[in-house]
């Protein structure tokens, strides 16, 4: 039997059009691969860093901390979650890996109560002479100052809930961002679990991790004053 031409034609532009699909799918691949690539902290980066979780009252309202802690470690990023009035003994302990060459990134993240004790736990590292690449307060529950610098703080907080904006003191150098989540169907104790506010906190820190190929401004120890005004001066003054 002789094939019909036009059925056989009509076969063909049908082959032509998935060979076209697959080489656009695979063109596709190719050219989000690198982007996703560059995306990512290297694994010498992610090796030289920790993430230090705080959170807040009882340890029990802040367990979105965790999921986060969880999703960090998925990317290889070693991180401890405590509670918030462990922040002293960590500030110590972070010091110590630092000192040693084990540690080059320390980021810090604190949900309500966790999130006023940063200033403390910044204040403790600076004086050790040990520099904070970032922290992330969510929704700190008290008038919080900050008198000496991360290299970014981002406060994260709902303007009329219980959370409060941070306020530079004197000294305080680095950059500050308030955001005001107001509005947005987040509450003080949800906070920490929303997917969204996650997604940012997590990006947040990939992106500092990347930015640590750039030294952080050295911190001055307690005593040095030479040292101090020479840090202060290399700071540029950013709100």
């Amino acid at each position: 039997m002789r094939p019909n031409g036009r059925h056989t034609a009509g076969a063909s532009q049908l082959s032509a059009l998935r060979v076209w699909a697959i080489c656009l799918l695979l063109l596709s691949a190719v050219a989000i691969s690198p982007t996703t690539a560059r995306a990512a902290p290297s694994q010498a980066q992610v090796a030289t860093t920790h993430v230090y979780l705080l959170r807040g009252v009882l340890n029990i309202f802040s367990l979105g901390l965790d999921t986060i802690g969880a999703r960090l470690q998925a990317q290889g990023i070693p991180v401890t979650v405590a509670n918030f009035v462990s922040w002293s003994s960590l500030a110590d302990e972070a010091a110590t890996a630092y000192k040693a060459g084990r540690l080059k990134t320390i980021v810090l993240v604190g949900h309500s109560s966790g999130a006023t004790a940063l200033p403390d736990m910044i204040a403790k590292l600076n004086r050790l002479g040990v520099p904070v690449k970032l922290a992330i307060g969510l929704d700190s529950v008290f008038k919080t100052k900050l008198s000496t610098g991360a290299e970014r703080y981002i406060n994260i907080y709902i303007g009329d809930g219980p959370g409060e904006p941070v306020k530079r003191a004197d000294g305080f150098r680095g950059k500050l961002d308030n955001v005001d989540v107001r509005g947005t169907g987040v509450g003080h104790i949800s906070i920490d679990k929303n997917e969204a506010i996650q997604r940012r906190v997590i990006a947040e820190i990939d992106a500092a991790i990347m930015r640590s190929r750039v030294p952080a401004v050295p911190v001055a120890e307690r005593g040095s004053p030479g040292q101090a005004r020479s840090a202060a001066a290399a700071a540029p003054a950013r709100n």
